[in-house]
């Protein structure tokens, strides 16, 4: 291809290829953009003499006349230059080989909307006479809304050299499409990116074979339509999904309302890039000697100095040192500029010192006139003074009883019995016997403290008597010594099999395991890996015993038949449909046909699992757990 194969190369002046995304021979598959409705493209190239050609444009022609909004539809095509090339809708959002790559497997409904909306599209195709003829997962792709389109319908097919698509060709791709979704392997007829799945004898293996858990409806149908060999199995379900219409059906029933189904799938695909305008430049032209010549003229050499002349002095260059303006304020020169707010001002004088307090004396001076300096006040009555020797209660200690100031100065007693310039006595009588009392009362308070603890510590009563209850026994026993554990009665048992949807572990037989009968069992199925991580089929399985409402349950007798097993013990208040995230009260393992499980402390609750997770291995040689009876005691 010597034209269009570069990033950057234009297609009839209006498609820019930007990326290329694939490659088959000389074909290629781009995304491109639209110059003129500003919009990106899908393009599907190759040469204009390659065997492939005719086909390409057949095959744009026969997709134009399929209207669907799910496929990406054809927008042009032209073959009359030196490349052949069909211009498609571009779709943003993660194709779903990448969301088997990048996010691993969808759950069993978001896989089956989508393989439901995809083949509706393709039972629209088929409906007009067009089959997709190579429906990978790289050709199934989830938008940025959360819906589904199909890329290159009849286009992709001829792009990479295939014969005329058929529809039982496209339904088996919809079966891979379905297989890849739900064990990230591929299964189909056609070729992709997607890792295989795995074959036994030359036949894929069924999706529940590849990864536990998978519905069996959906399991079924992928036999089905990969195994047509085989379909007589299932006559009813071959004949339900032997066409795209009737796949769509089938697995919208299996969904069941889809509202909500776009943005749960969205949620599960990996981030894509957003739709980014795309910015082209334009060429640059390539400069050619008449350019330089042109361009050399535009901008003339400054005319050369005379020899010996100085360059001329600027007469504003010199600074004036009488303008104040030098120090960096520019002054713009107009007349009657006031620049003395800039002058240098002086520094202000420092405050006065402030004046030395006077001195204070350390006692008050005597008064001049001799007499003493401290006087009673003058409306002081005689009635309120006490004698010196008389007790009042509520003595002061200023003397003057209850009209006393509290001032604390001291009993000043009677002027008149005071000899001038004798020192006046003080009087404590009083406040000491207060004090008295407050520390008698105080320690009596203490003693009394501590005779209590003494006979309380020595088994007596407060007042010191002997306690006659020691000494009696007692006809009562404690609550806890009244209070035994007896079993449980009126059981009911269901299996958990979250890891199966089949029912297939003997449900029927689950009573049998609380009937009181330890030579009935309930059996599991049998199992040729040991329970545990691959190759193992399972992590575990067991039984949910009711137990009738919330019991506080002390004591656990498991009864099994073979050994060794090894199980999990769970205690909940609610029916649970796993024990993913559970904490066991207890985990035997490797145990024999007998387990007690005694709790320190019993457990209120009204469900009690028991999770085998190891089994004993039988003659045959396949793993199977049986447990004879189960035993629950509550206080």
């Amino acid at each position: 291809m010597p034209h269009a194969t570069r990033p950057g190369d234009l297609l009839a002046g209006r498609y820019r290829l930007v990326d290329l995304l694939t490659e088959s021979g000389d074909g290629r598959f781009w995304r491109g953009h639209d110059e003129v409705l500003e919009r990106h493209v899908a393009i599907h190239v190759i040469a204009a003499g390659d065997q492939r050609a005719p086909r390409l444009m057949e095959a744009a022609r026969r997709s134009a006349t399929v209207h669907d909004p799910r496929v990406l539809r054809v927008l042009d095509a032209d073959d009359s230059g030196d490349v052949c090339y069909v211009v498609n809708e571009w779709g943003w959002g993660a194709s779903l080989d990448v969301i088997a790559n990048g996010t691993g497997t969808l759950s069993a409904r978001k896989a089956a909307w989508l393989v439901a909306e995809v083949a509706d599209s393709i039972g629209t195709a088929h409906a007009a006479g067009v089959a997709h003829g190579r429906l990978v997962p790289e050709n199934v792709l989830v938008d940025r809304t959360g819906g589904v389109r199909v890329i290159g319908l009849c286009v992709d097919a001829a792009l990479h050299g295939l014969s005329e698509g058929r529809p039982q060709e496209d339904l088996t791709d919809l079966a891979g499409l379905l297989y890849c979704a739900l064990t990230t392997r591929w299964a189909g007829a056609s070729g992709s990116n997607v890792t295989p799945a795995p074959r036994d004898h030359g036949q894929v293996l069924r999706p529940r074979r590849v990864r536990a858990g998978i519905p069996r409806p959906l399991d079924a149908a992928c036999d089905v339509l990969l195994h047509p060999d085989e379909a007589h199995r299932h006559a009813d379900l071959a004949a339900e999904v032997s066409s795209a219409r009737g796949l769509s059906a089938f697995l919208a029933d299996f969904v069941g309302d889809p509202a909500g189904m776009d943005r749960a799938l969205l949620a599960s695909t990996p981030d894509v890039l957003p739709d980014e305008e795309l910015v082209t430049l334009p060429p640059v032209p390539e400069l050619t000697p008449h350019d330089q010549q042109r361009m050399a003229g535009a901008y003339p050499e400054p005319p050369p100095t005379e020899a010996g002349a100085e360059p001329r002095a600027d007469p504003d260059a010199a600074p004036d040192p009488d303008r104040p303006t030098e120090a960096g304020v520019p002054i713009f020169g107009e007349e009657g500029d006031d620049v003395s707010w800039l002058e240098r001002r002086a520094t202000p004088a420092p405050p006065p010192p402030f004046d030395e307090p006077p001195e204070r004396p350390l006692f008050a001076p005597d008064p001049s006139d001799g007499s003493p300096a401290r006087t009673p006040r003058a409306d002081a009555s005689q009635t309120s003074v006490r004698p010196r020797d008389e007790y009042w209660p509520w003595d002061t200690g200023t003397g003057v009883g209850a009209a006393g100031t509290g001032t604390g100065l001291g009993a000043v007693g009677r002027w008149d019995d005071t000899a001038e310039g004798e020192p006046v006595p003080e009087n404590h009588s009083g406040r000491f016997w207060l004090r008295l009392a407050v520390a008698l009362a105080i320690a009596a308070v203490v003693a009394v403290v501590a005779l209590v603890a003494v006979n309380v510590s020595e088994g007596r009563s407060i007042l010191g008597e002997e306690s006659t209850a020691s000494s009696t026994p007692s006809a009562t026993t404690t609550p806890s010594e009244a209070v035994t554990a007896t079993p449980l009665t009126d059981l009911s048992v269901t299996v958990l099999d979250p890891q199966g949807t089949d029912g297939g572990e003997n449900d029927d037989e689950a009573p049998l395991a609380v009937d009181g009968d330890g030579s009935t069992a309930w059996t599991t199925s049998g199992y040729n890996d040991q329970l545990g991580p691959p190759p193992g089929l399972k992590t575990g399985v067991g039984i949910v015993i009711d137990l009738g409402g919330p019991q506080d349950v002390s004591e656990i007798d498991v009864e099994l038949q073979g050994e060794p097993t090894s199980l999990s013990l769970y205690l909940t208040d609610d029916l649970p449909g796993s024990v993913d995230g559970l904490d066991p009260v207890d985990t035997p393992t490797d145990v024999g046909t007998s387990v007690t499980t005694t709790l320190d402390a019993p457990v209120t609750a009204s469900y009690l699992t028991v999770w085998l997770t190891s089994l004993p291995q039988d003659d045959d040689g396949r793993f199977r757990g049986r447990v004879a009876e189960v035993t629950v005691r509550a206080s």
